[in-house]
């Protein structure tokens, strides 16, 4: 299993149009995608230039590098970043990280 991780952040103001076109839009047509295995997204507040911003880190889910790089193309460590994602990122990775799970479990009590 590949986990493919890549950050953004937001303005404060943006981050739920951000949160909206992630969850709405892009994890709902990776799962149509072979090899892949599910999405995260986590979000955090922070100081950023000008004030609060929100941090969003997606985490994707992959069976292998081959799979990724059916989604991102021949270079997997290119983040894929959408015009509609872009236009309400005040900054974000231009590369993305790809790692091997070593160990995984998730418990949901």
């Amino acid at each position: 299993m590949i986990v493919r991780q890549w950050r953004g952040r937001t303005t404060a103001a943006d981050a739920e149009a951000y949160f909206r076109h992630v969850t709405e839009n892009v994890f709902p047509s990776l799962a149509g995608l072979a090899g892949h295995r599910g999405a995260y997204l986590l979000r955090r507040t922070v100081d950023g230039p000008g004030g609060e911003h929100v941090e969003f880190l997606a985490a994707t889910l992959w069976t292998s590098l081959e799979a990724v790089q059916a989604f991102a193309g021949p270079d997997i460590d290119l983040a894929v970043v959408e015009p509609q994602a872009k236009a309400v990122l005040a900054d974000a990775d231009r590369l993305a990280a790809h790692y091997e799970v070593a160990f995984g479990e998730c418990r949901q009590d």
